[in-house]
């Protein structure tokens, strides 16, 4: 992208050379220079609306083409992984494809096991640890586009002992970081 001087500069490189000496000529040019940079701006700004990880006023025009409801009490990034699973869920449902629209909550890596013999499938959450905040969006993507006969079973993961032994912290140095244990469920170094 070109930078405020290089617009200016290329306007005035196009005019005469006496245009550029005179006080009027370039005034005249460094305001069209400033209307066409708020133009480019405009440009760019609608051009992100498009494509919704950059998405931000026009997330409202992708859950209408989804077919969602818009809650502008989400997060932009919350409001994109419903989108972005809403897009993605379309097709045979298959262990690769559940995998795919509950990961695109951002929540990190995700395993999914099919256990036949309970009509269920488990979706365990191990790229991070935790419940993720948007959880009620997740089961509700993933109920939309699993069969109805077979069960879902959610696992999260948590910090173990041992995970929290490897850091090699002393009670000490723990109890400094003033971790709650809320907190130390998910606590990553």
């Amino acid at each position: 992208m070109k930078t405020d001087r290089d617009i200016e500069q290329q306007m005035l490189d196009y005019l005469p050379k006496y245009y550029q000496e005179s006080v009027i000529g370039t005034n005249v040019i460094l305001q069209e220079a400033e209307e066409i940079k708020g133009l480019n701006e405009e440009i760019s700004e609608v051009l992100q609306q498009f494509f919704i990880e950059t998405a931000t006023w026009g997330l409202q025009h992708w859950e209408r083409i989804c077919d969602l409801v818009t809650d502008e009490s989400k997060s932009y990034e919350e409001r994109r992984s419903v989108i972005q699973s809403k897009l993605r869920g379309i097709g045979t449902v298959t262990a690769a494809l559940i995998k795919e629209v509950a990961e695109s909550y951002g929540h990190g890596e995700v395993a999914v096991e099919e256990v036949p013999q309970e009509y269920s499938i488990d979706i365990t959450f191990i790229g991070e640890l935790g419940i993720p905040t948007n959880l009620e969006d997740i089961q509700q993507a993933l109920a939309e586009i699993i069969p109805a006969h077979l069960g879902i079973e959610y696992v999260f993961t948590y910090m173990t002992w041992d995970d929290l032994d490897s850091y090699r912290l002393t009670w000490n140095e723990l109890d400094s970081k003033n971790i709650t244990w809320d907190l130390l469920e998910t606590y990553r170094e």
